[in-house]
């Protein structure tokens, strides 16, 4: 099959962490063909979304671990599957590329995840579905809220609704000097939604990341946990990826 990819540029990848050449790795043994391309490689222009697609190969070296060929403009609806795999930030750039990747999925382009789905769906705002399992948290941009917030847990994080690996996550003490500068620098002084929710302690012991095939949990999880010093089990934050047997609280959740 052709398989297209649509992700950040090549040369930003951390190969031995990022899930997506992980993918493009096993669908290489595989036999596929695989192609990438960048945001701005999409376009739509007399009825057709198109991606300008380099065909890519994977090295057996570590660096460089791949070569690409000159880019060919191609309809996306000439590929078997389109993979939207480009990182956050959420903006709106992301949300013109769902908008594209929808009119290509009208015109037969089999994308995945479907761009509706990515839209519609922020990582972060997933809890209010599941609030019985989760921290006290609130999402806001009123600076007012988050201190009053602050002053009943004492220990929170704050962070952003639109990040990844950890940026501009940070872990604010009601005894904090920068509280107010925090609080300003994170929600733009009132003008960014941000989500803050009650510290809680056993992140030591790291955060959990559960993979379910067909509705079903694999039995083990993936562990993140946080390098000394630090608050954030994110891997791009320095944090340590530990294999761990589901608990039945895990399986619960």
């Amino acid at each position: 099959m052709k398989l297209a990819f649509i992700v950040d540029p090549l040369a930003s990848f951390q190969t031995y962490k990022d899930t997506t050449f992980a993918i493009m790795r096993e669908a290489a043994a595989r036999g596929h063909d695989l192609y990438a391309m960048e945001q701005h490689d999409l376009l739509w222009r007399a009825g057709t979304v198109f991606g300008s697609a380099q065909r890519l190969h994977l090295t057996s070296e570590k660096d460089p671990w791949y070569r690409v060929e000159p880019a060919t403009e191609t309809p996306l609806a000439r590929f078997d599957a389109v993979l939207m795999r480009k990182d956050p930030p959420f903006d709106m750039e992301y949300v013109y590329s769902t908008y594209l990747l929808e009119a290509a999925e009208a015109e037969g382009a089999r994308i995945f995840n479907r761009p509706r789905a990515i839209r519609d769906y922020n990582e972060k705002m997933a809890i209010t579905r599941f609030a019985r399992f989760t921290a006290p948290s609130l999402v806001t941009r009123k600076e007012s809220l988050v201190r009053e917030f602050l002053a009943e847990h004492g220990d929170i994080i704050l962070k952003p609704l639109d990040g990844m690996g950890g940026v501009s996550v940070f872990r604010v003490h009601a005894q904090d000097h920068n509280v107010n500068v925090i609080i300003e620098t994170v929600t733009h002084y009132g003008r960014r939604t941000v989500m803050a929710q009650r510290f809680i302690p056993e992140i030591r012991d790291g955060d959990k990341r559960v993979l379910l095939i067909g509705g079903e949990p694999v039995p083990w999880c993936l562990a993140r946990i946080p390098k000394p010093g630090e608050t954030r089990g994110n891997l791009a934050a320095g944090g340590t990826g530990v294999a761990r047997e589901l608990t039945a609280r895990d399986r619960e959740i």
